[in-house]
C-alpha cells in the first residue's frame, strides 16, 4: 500500500488550527466501515476505490475512505440536535495511478443542526473554514470552486419537466457520468434494452420483486457473494427498468441543461448565465440564487473574491450531497487533486436514520496537498 509522506508538524498544526480552534469537539471513525452503506451512498463503480475486508460469517467491511459517514452516524447516535466534529486521521482509498497515494491523512469539520431557517450562513462558514485550511499550507495559488446541486434541482424544475424524468434528473446531479448518460437519451421513451427480468421486476413491490429474485437464484442455483440481498438487487433491476421505460428530454431539453452544467464562470456572471437559461418556472431558482448573494458576501470576507468560481458541474465520489459543493484547488496539482472539499448533505441524516428535517455540511483538508513544500 502507498503511503502519502508525512508533513512536518508545524504544518499539520497550522492546517488543522482553523477546524481545531472552531468551537468544535475531536471526533474519530472506526478503521472498519459498513460496505454496503458505502456502495448504497457512492454505487458499485466505488468497489474498486474500496479496500474490502471479508470478516467471519461472511459480512464485507472496508477500510474507511472518508470520516464524514461515520461522524455523521455517530451524532445520529448520541441524540444531540446539534453537534460540531473536528477529526484528523488515515483514510484509505485503491488507486491505479502510481502518483497517488492509497493511505492519506484527512482532517475535516462535520457541523449538525437540527434544522429550520436559512442555510447560507452555515455554509459560507464551512466553506471559509476549508480556504483558511487550506491556505494555512503556504500555498500561493489556491482558488475556491464552488457548486450546488438544488441549484441544478431548481434549474430542472424551471424546464417543467414530467415529474418522473426530473427526479431522476436531481438524483444524478451531483455523479456526472450519470448524469451525462441521461442528457445522450432524449427522444421518447422505449422499452428496448430492458432486460427481461428488470421488466418484470419493475411491475411488483419491492417485497414481491425481492421474493421472486430469491426463487430464481434457487432455482438457478445460484448463491449470492457480496453481502447484498435479493430485495437490494431486485430493487436497483427494478430502477434500471423504470429509467429505461421513462419520458426522456427533448433536444431543447438536453441541450438547456447540458448549457447549464457547462458554465464555468465567476459567480456573477455564471449566475446570470443560469437566468437567462432558465425555463418559465424558475421561481424556485430565482429564491435560490437570491441565497447565493449572501454566501458570497461572507464567504468574501474570508476569500478573494477574484480567486472564486462557479460551476454546477463540481461533484464529489460520493454522492450524498444536496446542497452547496466546493472544492480549494491549487493551480500546480491541478483539478484532480483537490487540496480540500466540502458541501451540504442534509438528505444523508435521514438516509441514515436521523430526523428529517436535520441539516448537515462539512469540508475536507488534505495537508500533504495544502503544504507549499510538497514534492508532488
Amino acid at each position: 500500500m502507498r503511503v502519502e509522506p508525512a508533513v512536518p508538524s508545524a504544518v499539520l498544526a497550522a492546517v488543522r488550527a482553523p477546524l481545531e480552534t472552531s468551537g468544535a469537539e475531536r471526533a474519530d471513525a472506526p478503521l472498519l466501515q459498513p460496505l454496503n452503506l458505502l456502495l448504497d451512498l457512492a454505487g458499485e463503480a466505488m468497489r474498486a476505490r474500496l479496500f474490502v475486508v471479508q470478516a467471519e460469517g461472511g459480512a464485507e467491511s472496508c477500510l474507511r475512505p472518508d470520516f464524514t459517514v461515520a461522524i455523521a452516524r455517530q451524532h445520529i447516535e448520541s441524540g444531540r440536535a446539534a453537534g460540531l466534529y473536528w477529526y484528523q486521521g488515515a483514510a484509505f482509498r485503491a488507486s491505479s495511478g502510481a502518483d497517488r497515494p492509497e493511505e492519506f491523512v484527512q482532517i475535516g469539520l462535520e457541523m449538525f443542526s437540527p434544522g429550520g431557517g436559512a442555510v447560507e450562513a452555515a455554509d459560507a462558514e464551512i466553506a471559509g473554514l476549508a480556504w483558511r485550511s487550506a491556505a494555512a499550507g503556504g500555498r500561493d495559488d489556491l482558488s475556491l470552486w464552488l457548486g450546488d446541486v438544488a441549484l441544478f434541482g431548481a434549474f430542472v424544475e424551471s424546464l417543467d419537466l414530467p415529474e418522473s424524468l426530473s427526479g431522476r434528473l436531481k438524483r444524478v446531479a451531483g455523479r456526472p457520468r450519470l448524469l451525462w448518460a441521461e442528457l445522450s437519451r432524449t427522444g421518447e421513451a422505449s422499452a428496448d434494452g430492458v432486460g427481461t427480468l428488470s421488466g418484470l421486476l419493475a411491475g411488483l413491490s419491492e417485497a414481491q420483486a425481492g421474493a421472486l429474485l430469491e426463487e430464481v437464484w434457487a432455482l438457478a442455483g445460484v448463491e449470492p457473494v457480496g453481502g447484498r440481498g435479493p430485495a437490494e438487487i431486485a430493487a436497483r433491476l427494478v430502477r434500471k427498468a423504470e429509467a429505461a421505460q421513462a419520458p426522456a428530454l427533448t433536444q431543447a431539453q438536453a441541450d438547456a441543461v447540458r448549457a447549464f452544467m457547462a458554465i464555468d464562470d465567476e459567480p456573477a456572471y455564471a449566475f446570470a448565465r443560469m437566468r437567462k437559461l432558465a425555463g418559465a418556472n424558475d421561481g424556485a431558482l430565482k429564491a435560490a440564487l437570491a441565497g447565493w448573494e449572501q454566501r458570497l458576501i461572507d464567504l468574501a470576507l474570508v476569500a478573494p473574491a477574484d480567486r472564486m468560481r462557479f460551476t454546477p458541474a463540481l461533484g464529489h465520489a460520493f454522492d450524498y450531497y444536496d446542497g452547496l459543493t466546493f472544492e480549494v484547488r491549487s493551480a500546480a496539482l491541478g483539478a484532480d487533486l483537490p487540496v480540500a472539499v466540502g458541501g451540504r448533505y442534509d438528505g444523508l441524516l435521514a438516509r441514515l436514520g436521523g430526523a428529517g428535517q436535520a441539516r448537515a455540511v462539512g469540508c475536507m483538508v488534505r495537508p500533504w496537498r495544502a503544504w507549499a513544500g510538497a514534492e508532488q
